[in-house]
């Protein structure tokens, strides 16, 4: 078990774990594995998805590859240690509270997932701009989010209610982490130009992200906030790292 990244039959029993938790998710956190074991597992996870990706990599390559419009926008945008900082750090973070911190209820969580969405929301339909932009919208925009949290969070808090949510939860959760995946996956078609054809292969375009949020929200049940959060911001800050390489296209 020293090395468990080098044998082959760890990742076939890894693999069986995460199948397993696809078909029947449950909101339980994994007492038995150590923290070197779920670093071992959320490295291993990502060693399998990536696997997964060949052949949504060999589409992109040989059948339709889209511009990635908003890649190219903040790179026009900011300098290289600021995208590092923004792509790599402040994004991965708000997508973790927004789509993964929640997974498991508390009030506390549930506001601060809702203030990410109201964010999103003011962002996209209100005043139609980036996510990542600093514009004269920019303040606005966090302070209404932010505002929403301060509001709601004693809400959850009242017995009543936060009683009620906890129930749902623990009802629904099934139904809660499969639509986090979805919504999480297909709201990256923001990434690509909003065309028809685009629009048409929304599943296959976005199948990298829905990967992803499977795997975040795995390991955000099973082992806890930080494991996603910490791989998220891995995965992003050594792509973002090889996309300024001077002989990247």
């Amino acid at each position: 078990m020293n090395y468990p990244l080098v044998r082959p039959v760890y990742y076939y029993s890894l693999f069986k774990e995460i199948l397993n938790f696809i078909k029947s998710p449950k909101n339980v956190l994994n007492t038995e594995k150590s923290v070197r074991v779920k670093v071992y597992d959320t490295i291993g996870l990502y060693f399998i998805k990536l696997v997964f990706l060949i052949p949504v990599v060999l589409f992109f390559a040989l059948v339709y590859d889209p511009e990635n419009v908003q890649s190219v926008r903040m790179m026009d945008r900011f300098t290289p240690p600021m995208l590092l900082l923004v792509g790599g750090i402040i994004l991965p973070l708000v997508e973790e509270i927004g789509f993964r911190l929640s997974l498991k209820f508390k009030p506390v969580y549930l506001a601060a997932s809702l203030s990410v969405f109201v964010y999103y929301f003011l962002t996209k339909a209100v005043f139609q701009t980036n996510i990542s932009l600093v514009d004269e919208s920019f303040a606005t925009r966090v302070l209404i989010s932010l505002s929403s949290g301060v509001v709601l969070l004693p809400i959850f808090n009242t017995s009543s209610v936060k009683e009620k949510l906890a129930s749902f939860w623990n009802r629904h959760f099934r139904s809660i982490f499969y639509l986090s995946c979805i919504i999480f996956a297909w709201i990256h078609i923001s990434k690509y130009e909003i065309t028809f054809l685009n629009v048409l292969l929304l599943p296959i375009l976005t199948i990298p992200q829905l990967l992803s949020a499977i795997i975040y929200g795995y390991t955000r049940v099973s082992f806890g906030f930080k494991y996603p959060l910490f791989l998220h911001m891995s995965v992003n800050l050594i792509a973002i790292s090889l996309s300024l390489l001077p002989f990247t296209d």
